[in-house]
């Protein structure tokens, strides 16, 4: 009894043709979690593969990890400027950044091996697969902390680690500046990890620990952004930002680990 005869009412599209199709079928055109989940992984992809070459590269040219980590400085700088002015950009910006960070983190744990290569220091699987473990915990570890709620991005919270941040680049920037000058800043600089022993060791090993988990506790603040930009319907091109923005800090992350493990094994590895 409650059918109507009118055919514009009975039609099963009648509704959709005169407000829209998205208000019955599924959006493409805004972020969705899955998305964000392909590009981060596709971006990620990029900078394995890229690494691979890098670390290909350095094995045959040394020369490489210099000229690496100055283009990458500057390139990566450059692009984190453009993608944050015009977040539109990501789609284009992000695989770039991939690539170049990829390329770079590559070419360093290259030298890393053959560092301690030559001390006769043994690693399983080498310092590219025990890094990544390590990435990989701390991802694992921080996503878990953060849908239990033990840890969310409060703004006391964001004060610090942007306050420790700041810190941390200040004195990446002032070790960068003076390894041209045959000056390794003393516990901080990549150099020092491979040196530091005793005391100034493991002085060394709990700053790079104590970085390392600042560099971890960024995710939060990523994961909050993917929530936040996946409730509020944003546009496609976030799901590339996100993954940028996860990018960032997952090669933030695997830098350190690199120095950690190198660290370890000077500190208390098996000479042959």
């Amino acid at each position: 009894m409650w059918n109507s005869s009118n055919p514009a009412l009975t039609r099963e599209d009648a509704f959709g043709d005169y407000y829209g199709k998205s208000m019955f079928a599924e959006r493409t055109d805004i972020t969705t979690l899955s998305g964000v989940v392909n590009k981060t992984g596709l971006l990620v992809s990029i900078a394995i593969v890229t690494g691979a070459i890098g670390y290909s590269v350095t094995v045959a040219v040394p020369a490489a990890m210099w000229i690496s980590a100055i283009a990458s400085l500057v390139i990566c700088l450059g692009l984190f400027f453009v993608i944050s002015g015009k977040p539109s950009s990501a789609p284009v910006v992000a695989p770039i950044y991939a690539v170049v960070e990829g390329f770079f983190l590559g070419a360093f744990t290259s030298v890393a091996d053959a560092i301690l290569a030559a001390r006769n220091l043994t690693m399983v699987g080498g310092v590219g697969l025990q890094a990544m473990i390590i990435t990989l915990c701390a991802v694992i570890a921080m996503l878990l902390l953060y849908k239990a709620k033990i840890i969310r991005p409060t703004r006391t919270l964001q004060a610090i680690i942007f306050t420790a941040t700041g810190a941390i680049m200040l004195a990446y920037l002032v070790s960068f500046v003076l390894s041209f000058f045959g000056m390794p800043l003393p516990l901080i600089s990549f150099a020092s990890a491979v040196s530091d022993q005793g005391l100034m060791g493991l002085l060394g090993l709990g700053i790079n620990i104590l970085i390392l988990v600042v560099a971890s506790l960024w995710l939060v603040f990523d994961f909050k952004l993917v929530e936040d930009k996946v409730k509020a319907a944003a546009p496609k091109y976030m799901e590339w930002y996100c993954g940028f923005a996860l990018l960032v800090t997952l090669a933030w992350i695997y830098f350190e680990s690199v120095k950690l493990v190198v660290r370890l094994a000077v500190l208390f590895g098996n000479r042959d």
